[in-house]
Parts: C-alpha cells; structure tokens; sequence
C-alpha cells in the first residue's frame, strides 16, 4: 500500500498506519464507541473504533461508502469482534500516547 487507503468517506489510512478522521466524524465515532462497551463489556474509545474500522474494511466486512452514524445498530454488531480483539490481542493499548 503506497497510497492514502480510504476506509470509509472521511476516515483515510496513510501507507505508514496513520489514520486521518474529517471532524464531522468525530461525533459519530465517539457515539459508537459508547455503543461498543455495552456488547463487549470494554473500555471502547474513538481510537479502538476506528481500527477496528480499518479492520473491518481490510477484512471486506464493510463498504469502503459506508456513511458513518453512531446508532447504527448493525455496525455495532459488526466491529464488536474486531474491537474484542484489539483488546485481546494489545490489551486494548494503541498508539504509542497511550
């Protein structure tokens, strides 16, 4: 990957692993983030939602058009296991901030 990646309209992956976020996506990912602790009883922050974003699109299970909301019941359901699994996998640490 030598290009910027698109993950989703507003959520871009740059061929280092950074990943930028458009500021109207800011609300919508912090309302997932509240949704996601429910399902996997964790600590979910925008950080844990948007790789479990990028996951998610690397991985095919969601449209690269998806427009993102923060009560999408379906989403939710679908980033649960990539979340659980950030936090399985690195203790739910990210990023070298934390």
């Amino acid at each position: 990957m030598d290009t910027v990646q698109t993950i989703i309209p507003g959520l871009t992956l740059s061929p280092a692993g950074q990943a930028t976020i458009d500021p109207p996506l800011h609300q919508p990912l912090f309302d997932l983030a509240l949704a996601l602790e429910a399902p996997t009883g964790l600590p979910v922050d925008i950080q844990h939602v948007v790789a479990a974003l990028v996951m998610a699109r690397q991985k095919g299970d969601i449209d690269k058009d998806l427009r993102l909301t923060g009560n999408d019941a379906i989403l939710v359901t679908q980033l649960a296991p990539y979340v659980q699994s950030l936090f399985d996998q690195h203790g739910g640490i990210l990023g070298e901030d934390e």
